[in-house]
């Protein structure tokens, strides 16, 4: 038996251009269930405090993907996750002294 093909319905966190099954684990494991929680939600406050739940460093581009796809809950445009890793970078540059992310 083949398995149906699932549209995306709104509020479904399956339907956004970056989201794969690791960052739909990252997400559950964050309590985030639904775009618009993902809406309100903060690129920074998301990546740090996957790092304390999971005791271990995540690669950099794990922001990227959280702020991708946030972008996309806050407004409906889907843009690829490495789009965003400037915007970490820069902010990095303009502040050294943060951990990595």
């Amino acid at each position: 038996m083949t398995e149906a093909v699932r549209k995306p319905v709104p509020g479904d966190l399956k339907g956004l251009r970056n989201v794969g099954p690791a960052t739909l684990r990252d997400f559950a494991l964050l309590g985030i269930e639904k775009r618009a929680q993902l809406a309100q939600a903060n690129a920074d406050e998301l990546y740090a405090r996957l790092q304390r739940l999971t005791n271990s460093r995540h690669d950099p581009c794990v922001w990227d993907v959280f702020a991708a796809a946030i972008h996309q809950a806050r407004t409906g445009e889907a843009k690829n996750w490495w789009e965003f890793t400037t915007v970490r970078k820069a902010r990095k540059a303009r502040q050294p002294e943060q951990p990595e992310f």
